[in-house]
């Protein structure tokens, strides 16, 4: 059966609406769990949280009608405020761009069935650079500069097609090697290096550059049944491209720096038998010999993504766990950043033997692997892959933040916003770059497997500002206690806002009246209604 929530909407959020803040005394013996929240206690810096705009970002950027695209630019990076307080959009802090491989001039030659996976390059094959190439990428980014996205970040599935081993953007045979020429590789790093110069041209600067995607996967198919542009690297030919890109960055006087694993999945950066495995050892040990920490360009971030770790919650902690504590044994000043994630996997679905999992369903999902991998692997930044791709927005919504409308169903509206957008949202509007997440304990002693069914609080906090993110899993309301600690003796925090996205509709980050709870015997403790099956924001200034 699918987790809904059960109860009239209606009545339930008129309840909650009364019964938000309980009299101190009432709420004490109603409360099932006290969360102490230790404001001294800090574990990781937040960078910046993200998404990409593949595969459909070109035609949007290039061909959809204005107000449209004003819309869909707005829920992804506004971080203003309806009149009723509701949010605009989800602030995202960070935007991924793909540096396409030349496959779209290519067309139907180029052996990838879907156009829409095909990509223009910026340098032709005779070496003359086009930069109105990749105009509805371009259009998205200069819209999140615009809007004030903190990091721009390249990234690149294939090197352009005239510097490959076969001419085209992805592999036809399963040999787990670059298809990067071997005397290619300046080519291709100096084409990277030209690109990020443009964009800091037309004020569009790369924070990170990301050479290689998923190293660890073939990348082959069969020629016109391909499915996108894709190369593998072993770790000696990434150690190789890395070196080289840092040359070419340096030779340009440019500042982007480079973010280098990109990990098909979390294990492979430190466990797996793949060629690219067990990159933490390979790039981060100094005493080997494709360490690249002494690199100008590089940078400490270690990329992995989500997929196929996901699938029940031993395997989404333990994966996350493992790879926090791998990082640490080899330096503590490396960091977590996952660099892409949807439901790829099963992982979403939780053993539940139905054809269809509700929007709400999947939004919760996704937070608690959000949750998972802040408060386990201890990211300080999270990206999600595909803000927008085609498909419905009420059930399965497993590959993306907004649903797009086929091009076959005319006369409709292009999108529908899906519960997974809010659900990100939730963390990238309100948990900023620079935040610190805090450590937080619990009085039912639910160890993290446990929890990961019941209700889950992660927070984090700038000097002015205390962000509590808390999700109840469960199928029913449930009364938790926040409790605050390690406040200066002056300090005197107010709970100011709350929003919450449940089940219902239009329950999308919605704003609920709030009041103080603390008074002399309580202070600084606040019993709070969580929703059934639902995602709840509190903000806190201190």
């Amino acid at each position: 059966m699918e987790y809904l929530y059960k109860t009239d909407l209606k009545i339930g959020w008129i309840v909650s609406a009364l019964l938000l803040f309980l009299p101190a005394a009432f709420s004490r013996q109603k409360s099932q769990t006290i969360f102490t929240i230790n404001l001294s206690d800090t574990v990781q810096k937040i960078r910046n949280i993200g998404a990409s705009a593949c595969w459909f970002g070109e035609e949007i950027g290039k061909k959809w009608p204005a107000a449209e695209k004003a819309v869909i630019t707005e829920r992804l990076f506004s971080r203003g405020f309806e009149k009723n307080g509701q949010p605009k959009g989800i602030g995202l802090s960070a935007f991924r761009f793909n540096i396409g491989a030349g496959t779209a001039e290519q067309g139907d030659s180029s052996g990838i069935s879907d156009p829409a996976r095909r990509v223009e390059c910026f340098l032709s094959p005779q070496g003359k650079y086009d930069w109105n190439k990749q105009q509805g990428y371009t259009w998205l980014l200069k819209q999140a500069k615009e809007y004030g996205v903190k990091d721009l970040i390249a990234f690149v599935n294939s090197p352009p097609v005239q510097f490959t081993k076969n001419g085209l953007g992805y592999k036809l045979q399963k040999d787990f090697i670059s298809n990067l020429k071997e005397d290619q590789y300046s080519n291709y790093t100096n084409f990277l290096a030209t690109v990020i110069q443009h964009f800091d041209k037309i004020n569009c600067h790369f924070s990170y550059i990301s050479p290689v995607n998923e190293p660890q996967w073939d990348w082959s198919g069969e020629y016109g049944k391909a499915k996108q542009e894709g190369s593998p690297w072993t770790n000696e030919e990434i150690y190789k491209v890395v070196k080289s890109l840092n040359n070419s960055l340096q030779q340009k006087k440019l500042t982007t720096k480079i973010i280098t694993t990109e990990a098909g999945m979390l294990s492979n950066l430190y466990d797996s038998n793949a060629k690219a495995s067990r990159q933490i050892a390979h790039f981060w040990d100094a005493k080997s010999d494709l360490f690249i920490g002494n690199l100008s360009h590089t940078t400490s971030f270690v990329e992995g993504h989500g997929y196929f770790t996901d699938e029940g919650d031993e395997n989404l902690l333990g994966a996350r766990k493992k790879l926090r504590d791998t990082l640490k044994r080899y330096d503590p000043r490396l960091e977590y950043w996952q660099s892409e994630y949807c439901m790829l996997g099963d992982g979403y679905k939780e053993k539940v033997i139905t054809e269809k999992r509700s929007a709400m369903d999947c939004a919760l999902f996704l937070a608690k692997v959000i949750h998972q991998d802040f408060t386990a692997g201890n990211a300080t930044a999270w990206h999600y892959w595909n803000a927008f791709e085609p498909g419905a927005a009420d059930s399965n919504t497993r590959y993306y933040l907004i649903a797009l409308k086929e091009p076959k169903d005319t006369g409709l509206k292009l999108y529908s916003v899906t519960k997974n957008l809010w659900a990100l949202g939730h963390y990238s509007l309100f948990v900023r770059p620079g935040m610190y997440r805090l450590q937080t304990s619990r009085s039912d002693g639910l160890s993290d497997i446990a929890a990961a069914q019941q209700v889950m609080v992660s927070s984090f906090k700038d000097d002015k500002t205390l962000v509590v993110n808390v999700i109840n899993y469960t199928i029913e309301n449930t009364i938790a206690g926040f409790a605050l600690q390690g406040l200066p003796k002056a300090a005197k925090p107010r709970l100011l806002k709350r929003y919450i996205t449940s089940a219902g509709a239009g329950e999308d980050m919605m704003p609920y009246p709030v009041a103080n709870t603390a008074d002399e015997k309580t202070a600084n403790s606040y019993d709070i209604i969580l929703p059934a099956r639902s995602i709840t924001t509190l903000l806190f200034s201190l």
